[in-house]
Formats: structure tokens, sequence, C-alpha cells
């Protein structure tokens, strides 16, 4: 989600571009785009089936959806689910959800009122340190007042004048250990690819390249996830180098996963690569949308 110029450039180097982009957000969620807007840019760039895939929410689906008709673009419905797992914050993206299933909505709705509490305690922190009125320059860049996030404070503290950039106020005040960061008690993974599954769903891991696990803590994921009946990993995250994009391809094969692509788009100034600039999948590992285009 974050600004990386070095990761951007050697991005650049294939700019190839992916008729799949199975994993962006809108102002739906932390995006900087409103829906429509993320499909119109989608299209342009090439993609053909895109999966919005905001923060803990579907509100942004019905926007999308109008939009992705009138371009003729296939549009995937999903989510991306915050879940904890052994004391790690994980992300799981839901593809080919049904926005209705009163499960999954149920579901959201409970870890959406959970980041609404979060938010003010987050801001108590940050104005312990001198940020005043924190809050309330938060919520100015906030599409859906039911879902504050970690990157609307970040935003909110650049033009403060706090950091430069948005990884930097990650860094500095909002993740464990900062004065920013408040612990928070997310869904298991069992729950949400419960979920995911009875909307019937395909549950993948987001970008397992960013999380802060040794290889042997995300073997065990790749386990747990699997024994829990999920489906695929997100082989080709725009946040992955090559050479990430080579291992997880491996580590797909290996645990019989299939994979699934995408730009983890946020904004034009705010995300590693832009809607359909992931880089493809590797060769012998089976693309997710496998698994509905050949019902």
């Amino acid at each position: 989600m974050l600004l990386l110029e070095s990761h951007k450039a050697t991005m650049t180097e294939i700019q190839a571009s992916a008729r799949y982009d199975l994993h962006c957000h809108s102002t739906a969620s932390d995006g900087m785009l409103p829906p429509a807007a993320v499909v119109a840019r989608a299209h342009a760039n090439g993609v053909t089936s895109l999966a919005l895939t905001d923060h803990d929410g579907l509100s942004g689906l019905p926007e999308a959806a109008a939009a992705a008709d009138s371009l003729g673009l296939e549009l995937i419905p999903g989510t991306e689910i915050s879940v904890e797992w052994l004391d790690h914050s994980v992300h799981i993206v839901g593809l080919q959800v049904d926005p209705e299933n009163p499960a999954l909505v149920q579901g959201l709705n409970g870890i959406r009122d959970g980041r609404a509490n979060r938010a003010a305690r987050i801001a108590a922190e940050l104005e312990k340190i001198g940020f005043n009125g924190i809050l309330e320059r938060t919520m100015a860049y906030v599409g859906n007042p039911e879902l504050v996030s970690r990157a609307h404070f970040a935003r909110a503290l650049v033009e403060m004048g706090a950091c430069r950039e948005v990884k930097q106020v990650f860094d500095r005040y909002l993740t464990p250990g900062k004065p920013g960061y408040v612990a928070h008690p997310w869904p298991s993974l069992e729950e949400a690819l419960g979920w995911i599954h009875r909307a019937g769903g395909v549950a993948v891991i987001a970008h397992p390249g960013r999380y802060r696990m040794s290889n042997k803590e995300l073997g065990k994921l790749f386990e747990a996830f699997r024994d829990l009946g999920g489906e695929a990993i997100e082989v080709a995250s725009g946040s992955h180098t090559p050479e990430q994009v080579a291992h997880f391809g491996r580590q797909a094969r290996h645990y019989a996963f299939m994979g699934s692509q995408g730009s983890d788009f946020h904004g034009p100034d705010e995300s590693y690569v832009d809607l359909g600039r992931s880089l493809p999948l590797p060769e012998g590992v089976v693309p997710v949308w496998n698994s509905w285009n050949n019902n």
C-alpha cells in the first residue's frame, strides 16, 4: 500500500499489463479513488477482470459493478478481511463472494464496529504525544465513516508535518511498539474462511511477502490455511519483488494452492504499482480464476 520508489523502479522494467487484477481498494475503505474511478483506471490499463477487495466491507461493490458493466469489464466481488493468527495480523482476500450472504455481511459488520472503537483509541494515543485534533483531521480523509484505518491516520499525520510520506508514519507511529499503535482483537483465520466459504467465495492469503514472519512461521500459516480449506495465495502481489513472486510460486505448488495476482492498488501516489501492473503468475501455478471460469 505504501509508496516505495525503489520497488516501483524495479516494476517499471517489466510493465506487463495483467488482464486479471484481483486485489485493489477504493474510498469505500482506505483507497483514494471512488469505486467507479478505480474501475475506469483498471480498464484504461488493460485489465479485463477486476476484483474490488475493500477492507472488511462490501459497500463499494454496487458502484463498481455499474461502472464495470458500462465498460464491459468483469467485476469480481471481493473483500479483504483482517484476521489474527498466532499474534500476527494477516489479511485474507475473499473472491467471488455473494455480497448479500448473511454470514459474511454480519461478520464484516462486527469488524467495522471494532474499527471505529480502535480509531478512537489510536487518536487518544496520538493526542498524548502532541497531535491535537488528529481524529478530526483523519476523518477528512475517510470516504466510508464505518471504516477508519491506520492509512487514514497516516495521511493526516503527513498533512500535519509529522513525516514526509505515509510509509514513514507507519514505521514511526503506527506499527507494534510505536506510540500510536493500538492492539485490536481481529477475527480468527477460521472465522474469516467460514464467512468467505459460506458466501460461496474463494479464500486467498494476501501479500504473504509483507508479513514479518520467518519462513518456518509462514509454512505454519500455509498449513493452517490449507487445513481450514483455504484455496489460494497471492503469489504476484504489487508489493512482491520478482524473487518473491518466484518463491511464492514454488510455495503455491508445494502446498497445492492456486495462485492469485493483484496490484493492491490504493491510489496513484500511495501504491507499489498501478492497477494491472503486478507481475504475472509463474509457470506451473494454477490461476485462481480457473476455479470460477471452469465452472
